[in-house]
């Protein structure tokens, strides 16, 4: 841990089936120091791991993504800290290369892999800033119809950008290196976001901050994702983290407009969604959620 050069902070919530795969090989890396957090699983995720050369955190209830990754960073020491999902897998020498890329300028402050799914397809990890009208292209499926187009959607969907290094407005917090003196400069992840939206909101503060987020695909990390039917139960928290996001970076006639589209992305969604009952269900508890008559339904505890 003294000559750590990263800190590895992985954030667990019920993750036995995936988390030993994801660190074992990372704890044995002279260079790194693994920290886990667990976010008061039930399903013994740390119990899976409490044999590896490690840092691990329990806390007392599930405070979210965002201040998981706090109480993980803050626990370690090194220059570098490396945020990474339980269901991702990368090598040492991966790491490494992200770092290698970060110090070659000193502007640099925070670089994203390339990621890939689990069958080598390419998961599309880079993205633009929200804006009215991407949401909007969302809401009547545009970004289907048009899905190179910048203004159709946040994920840039051409193949070809994730060839080639360089600046990317934010990138997916599935893997993504930071500098620790900028996260100490930015007081870390903002906890307001329970989950989603911490990735962009923190990619926007660094460029707020004068440094610059990167993209390096010749580090490559293998991404399982989760499943769909746990995502349909957390829309409304993605709604909810939509808005606020909003609030927090645009203009207040802005921000009302944006919540607007989230709620009729929402509407389109329940309307002629082909994803099955429980996306329409979660879809419609967006719906509420934007309209401000219902809450987000946040995983707070472990289920018992």
């Amino acid at each position: 841990m003294d000559s750590a050069l990263v800190d590895v902070v992985v954030v667990s919530y019920r993750s036995r089936s995936q988390l030993r795969a994801c660190v074992e090989h990372l704890a044995a890396g002279d260079r790194l120091h693994v920290v886990v957090v667990d976010n008061a699983s039930d399903d013994g995720s740390l119990e899976s791991v409490s044999d590896l050369a490690l840092t691990s955190i329990a806390l007392g209830d599930n405070r979210g993504f965002a201040a998981g990754c706090n109480a993980g960073w803050r626990a370690g020491d090194a220059p570098y800290v490396l945020l990474l999902n339980p269901d991702a897998r990368i090598e040492e020498e991966a790491v490494l290369r992200l770092v290698s890329y970060a110090e070659s300028n000193e502007r640099i402050g925070a670089v994203a892999p390339r990621i890939l799914e689990e069958d080598g397809t390419l998961d599309y990890s880079l993205r633009r800033f929200p804006r009215v009208r991407s949401t909007l292209s969302q809401a009547f499926f545009l970004h289907r119809v048009f899905p190179h187009a910048s203004w159709s959607d946040e994920t840039i969907r051409d193949e070809e950008r994730y060839s080639v290094e360089g600046p990317v407005e934010w990138a997916s917090g599935a893997c993504l290196l930071i500098r620790r003196s900028l996260l100490e400069q930015l007081d870390g992840l903002d906890e307001g976001f329970f989950m989603y939206c911490e990735d962009k909101d923190l990619c926007k503060r660094i460029w707020s901050a004068g440094s610059e987020v990167r993209y390096d695909p010749a580090a490559v990390v293998v991404h399982e994702g989760g499943a769909s039917e746990s995502r349909s139960r957390l829309l409304g928290v993605m709604a909810a983290s939509r808005i606020r996001y909003a609030r927090k970076h645009a203009r207040p006639l802005q921000a009302l407009l944006e919540r607007g589209a989230v709620a009729l992305l929402a509407l389109t969604h329940v309307v002629v969604s082909r994803d099955g009952m429980s996306r329409r269900a979660g879809h419609l508890h967006a719906l509420l959620v934007a309209a401000g008559i219902r809450r987000p339904d946040y995983p707070r505890r472990s289920p018992a």
